[in-house]
């Protein structure tokens, strides 16, 4: 399953994301989106977890959750249209 995790610190970094994500399960990718141009995180990212339970779960307990002084916004990823 893909979240999209949104709100992000711009400190942040992808290990930081995955570490924060294992804590629910597998992560088989943590992707912060960066901007070309400035080579700045846009703020969001996409993680990808294998185990849609623990997905789930991660979704529900990090979602409003304050990382870096910022209440992250986390839910299941749309697909590109």
């Amino acid at each position: 399953m893909s979240i999209y995790v949104g709100n992000l610190p711009f400190k942040m970094t992808e290990d930081d994301l995955k570490q924060l994500f294992s804590n629910y399960g597998e992560v088989t990718s943590a992707k912060i989106i960066i901007d070309k141009m400035s080579g700045r995180s846009k703020g969001f990212a996409f993680v990808d977890m294998p185990d849609d339970a623990a997905a789930e779960q991660a979704i529900a307990e990090t979602n409003g959750k304050e990382v870096m002084g910022r209440p992250l916004r986390v839910n299941m990823a749309r697909p590109r249209e």
